[in-house]
């Protein structure tokens, strides 16, 4: 059986790693899966503002990214807008999956650590879902998004829409 836990860090690593434990049993696995939602949006403000000649502090900082002059208008596309995504998100993938490893670990389950960036973290999970072949998806009920209510808004939407059965952890 393949489990996935869906996580944002705020799941409980303890109860999270028994369950998942269990429903991979022997011979199962688990992949904990997570997504780093990154503004892109950002990234393209930032570029414009290094464009804008009245912001010469937003162009000395940009200037080491730019593939042009830091008197050129700003480029479409600057070659470290990649590089500081991928170490963001690799930095975040690391810093949310870390306890949860380590649980399974010391329970002999076997597993692997899967992180994307992704602007819309349901819409991820659900296609990591399908994409991975994944049997049961464990998830927590509370994440660190901004609204409170019966269930996280990212656990709902997963538990609503899954292909596969869905265990909310709390």
């Amino acid at each position: 059986m393949h489990v996935m836990v869906a996580t944002d860090g705020s799941i409980d690593v303890e109860k999270t790693a028994a369950i998942a434990g269990r429903l991979a049993s022997s011979g199962g696995r688990v992949t904990i899966y997570t997504v780093v939602e990154v503004p892109r949006e950002m990234l393209n403000d930032m570029r414009a503002a290094a464009g804008n000649a009245a912001d010469d502090k937003a162009r000395e900082l940009s200037v080491e990214y730019r593939t042009t002059p830091a008197d050129d208008p700003a480029v479409s596309h600057w070659v470290g807008d990649d590089a500081i995504v991928e170490r963001y998100v690799g930095r975040k993938v690391t810093e949310r999956t870390a306890d949860l490893a380590a649980a399974l670990e010391a329970a002999g389950v076997e597993f692997s650590v899967v992180g994307e960036e992704g602007e819309s973290a349901a819409r991820s999970v659900l296609q990591a879902v399908k994409a991975h072949e994944v049997d049961v998806v464990c998830i927590g009920t509370h994440g660190l998004g901004r609204f409170e209510g019966l269930l996280g808004s990212l656990s709902t939407k997963v538990a609503r829409l899954a292909p596969c059965p869905v265990v909310l952890v709390r």
